[in-house]
């Protein structure tokens, strides 16, 4: 009767202590925290250029344009969630956002290499039609996008970080 109550307590005691691997820093799911919203940053370029005026090709008349290297995707509206997933190979980033409309196409994370070399900043892009399509509502506007980054991806990485044209949302290791 002693031993099946010392065992009892022993385990308890030992069941309790547990509580704290939650919180720990130890538990792979807690490497990365929650997405917070962030401030975006506006651009204001000093020169002003008109977008009437055709810029300066140096292609001839009978010559076809070159569109490989044309980028129409265009930053989303909003960013409502961030999360990232630790693999055995490394991380994946989930972004789920809102667009401005109904018909977005083409969703990407494009990485902004301007970021310092502690931070993976991604700009969450979209492709629209060119024929106006309706706003809708929210269910219909919803886009989620992913990226697997490698553990070389992630040497030395502080901070995620995806914006969009309304606000950015990031995440701390």
């Amino acid at each position: 009767m002693r031993t099946s109550i010392a065992i009892l307590l022993v385990t308890g005691l030992t069941l309790s202590g547990c509580s704290s691997w939650r919180a720990s820093r130890v538990n792979p799911s807690n490497w990365f925290g929650s997405s917070q919203s962030a401030e975006t940053l506006v651009d204001v370029s000093a020169d002003q250029v008109n977008p009437l005026i055709p810029a300066n090709t140096e292609s001839g008349i009978f010559s076809r344009p070159d569109t490989s290297t044309e980028d129409f995707s265009v930053a989303i509206a909003s960013v409502t969630e961030l999360k990232v997933e630790k693999t055995p190979t490394g991380a994946i980033i989930y972004a789920i956002g809102l667009a401005s409309r109904q018909g977005a196409y083409g969703v990407r994370l494009r990485r902004n290499e301007e970021a310092d070399g502690q931070t993976l900043d991604y700009s969450f892009r979209a492709l629209y039609p060119a024929d106006p399509t309706l706003v809708g509502s929210e269910t219909s506007r919803t886009l989620r996008v992913a990226v697997s980054l490698t553990h070389q991806d992630l040497a030395g990485i502080k901070l995620i970080r995806v914006s969009s044209d309304g606000n950015a949302r990031e995440t701390r290791r």
